[in-house]
């Protein structure tokens, strides 16, 4: 039987902790971002949790169902890090990219986080409203409901699967980091074209690039894809609705 989650008016401490806090659900949720950040997946249990906020690990269990229902927070709230003082410019390409590039932005801040959520769905506030927002901006645009829905879908899997990707590198050690960097520079660039004409011809360009993360480029190819059948959709309403002549 699933343990009980105290109401927030309910479980509030009427008292700081041991370090000073009172503790509420976003306080935790902060705070276990950080030990993520610090001490990777493996270092965050309700113990360490607890040790960090000043409280008994069971404080913990007042707040969430359990550490699986804190992951889900974890999720939702880098949502509302990606979507804080967003602002509508009206040019729905210009949204759309500021919001995948602000969501990339938000999971690569916290790489080890990123690989534990960015393949989590939470149904939360956070992710229900950021959903809400890129649906609206393509209904705005004039896209179908069909269509709509098919570009969010291939939007915000594209920008969480690259999250996951990138957040992974930044998640490395260091010196794995950097020998996998290296090995374009070390390896790639001296490839003979003899063997290797393709890799050869294009090796300054492939080490300028390729430690470098390809979503901006493979969103700007998603919204440029977008805009063209966004143009045909809008030509064909016209043609179809012109009157006839003769």
């Amino acid at each position: 039987m699933p343990k009980r989650v105290v109401p927030e008016t309910d479980r509030r401490r009427r008292r700081p902790t041991k370090q000073g806090l009172v503790l509420n659900h976003r306080l935790i949720v902060e705070t276990a971002l950080r030990m993520l950040r610090e001490h990777g997946a493996d270092g965050l249990t309700a113990r360490r949790l607890g040790l960090a906020l000043g409280a008994d690990a069971s404080t913990v269990y007042r707040y969430f169902r359990g550490m699986d229902d804190l992951i889900l927070a974890i999720a939702d709230e880098l949502f509302a890090h990606a979507m804080a003082g967003w602002r509508s410019t009206g040019d729905w390409r210009s949204d759309l990219r500021e919001l995948g590039l602000r969501i990339h932005h938000a999971y690569l801040a916290h790489p080890q986080a990123a690989v534990l959520t960015a393949s989590r769905v939470t149904g939360r506030a956070n992710e229900v409203a950021a959903d809400e927002t890129i649906l609206g901006v393509l209904r705005a645009a004039g896209f179908p409901d069909a269509d709509a829905v098919r570009i969010y879908h291939a939007f915000i899997d594209q920008s969480l699967a690259f999250s996951i990707l990138d957040a992974a590198t930044l998640a490395l050690p260091s010196a794995a980091r950097e020998a996998d960097e290296e090995v374009w520079q070390d390896t790639y660039a001296r490839l003979p074209a003899a063997t290797h004409p393709n890799i050869a011809a294009t090796a300054p360009l492939l080490v300028a690039r390729m430690n470098d993360s390809a979503y901006p480029t493979a969103l700007d190819m998603l919204l440029s894809t977008a805009a063209a059948q966004l143009r045909g959709h809008c030509q064909g309403n016209h043609i179809s609705t012109a009157p006839t002549v003769g």
